[in-house]
């Protein structure tokens, strides 16, 4: 059995029609893989079921919102970063989980329309994210929400985000968070086993995994070596105590599950409630890829599970 075709075994049957499926980010090849992207999210967002969730478009100063809301003033609010590594995406691309965190969470989501890279490279996403989250604390009485019941999501690179805006309201540095929901987040640039066996996975992949951080870190920064900060890679952050607890799912056949086991053992380590969830058979992005599939469902459900229990 070939390089490229030994974790088939693994896949589970139902995603085994994504074996040939890649994120290339190559840079001559980034508008078209964007407009592809946008256009697939786009249409698949129109047909998603958004009874029960009232949806408005905002600004948050200059970074453009969208608010899910899922119960009655002043609910619990969770702000949300999208997936994409950090290049691609917008407000439709995880549109239908932010339906879902908001229905099954009971709870209002402000989903994040930030800066891709490489045109604008770290730190702007993370700086579109604390404005987001800076203007849901300030602006909470005239957005229904309760200052005291916030919470940070995010998926892949979305994650990564969040990650580090947990970290940043541990240290007084962000407004108080009370919950991070972590889905295959990205979170380290230096290598790991997963990143090195899992090179042509669907969904995403070691090659894509390097590309991605190329992107982000932009000119004077190098993947892997010690320059590069924690408010790009959190998982580079020595100190995790009084961090706000976390749910983090990941897949097994992912480039990225080592980092975010490893950071789940350590949030543990530093005395952090944690919850982690490995999904056997399963490619990054699944939920994304195949979103009706019972698997991807019982994701939703743990995770609106979560945010529930936690926000309560």
């Amino acid at each position: 059995m070939s390089a490229d075709t030994d974790f088939l075994p693994r896949l589970d049957p139902a995603l085994r029609h994504l074996a040939a499926a890649r994120t290339d980010l190559s840079p001559n090849l980034l508008g078209v893989v964007r407009d592809s992207l946008n256009q697939r999210r786009g249409e698949t967002s129109r047909d998603v079921n958004t009874a029960g969730v009232e949806i408005e478009q905002r600004e948050a100063e200059s970074v453009p919102v969208r608010i899910y809301r899922g119960a009655a003033a002043p609910s619990p609010a969770v702000i949300y970063c999208h997936s994409g590594a950090f290049a691609l995406g917008n407000l439709d691309t995880d549109h239908r989980q932010c339906v879902q965190f908001a229905r099954q969470g009971s709870c209002t989501v402000v989903s994040v329309d930030y800066r891709l890279a490489p045109e604008h490279p770290h730190p702007a996403a993370l700086e579109d994210a604390k404005t987001a989250l800076n203007w849901v604390a300030e602006n909470a009485s005239e957005l229904g929400v309760d200052p005291g019941r916030l919470a940070v999501a995010g998926s892949s690179a979305g994650a990564a985000l969040a990650a580090r805006l947990a970290q940043c309201a541990a240290d007084g540095a962000a407004p108080s968070i009370v919950f991070q929901l972590l889905h295959q987040p990205v979170l380290d640039d230096r290598p790991t086993p997963s990143k090195d066996e899992f090179v042509t996975t669907p969904g995403f992949d070691g090659p894509a995994v390097e590309q991605m951080w190329r992107h982000y870190l932009g000119h004077g920064q190098h993947v892997g070596d010690g320059t590069v900060p924690v408010d790009a890679a959190p998982g580079r952050i020595r100190e995790l105590s009084g961090v706000a607890s976390a749910l983090i799912t990941c897949s097994e056949l992912d480039p990225l599950r080592d980092e975010a086991m490893d950071y789940a053992l350590r949030l543990m380590w530093a005395g952090v409630a944690t919850e982690l969830h490995v999904f056997p058979g399963t490619c990054h992005g699944f939920d994304s890829l195949v979103p009706d599939w019972e698997t991807s469902q019982r994701l939703f459900e743990m995770q609106g599970t979560a945010l529930r229990k936690a926000l309560c």
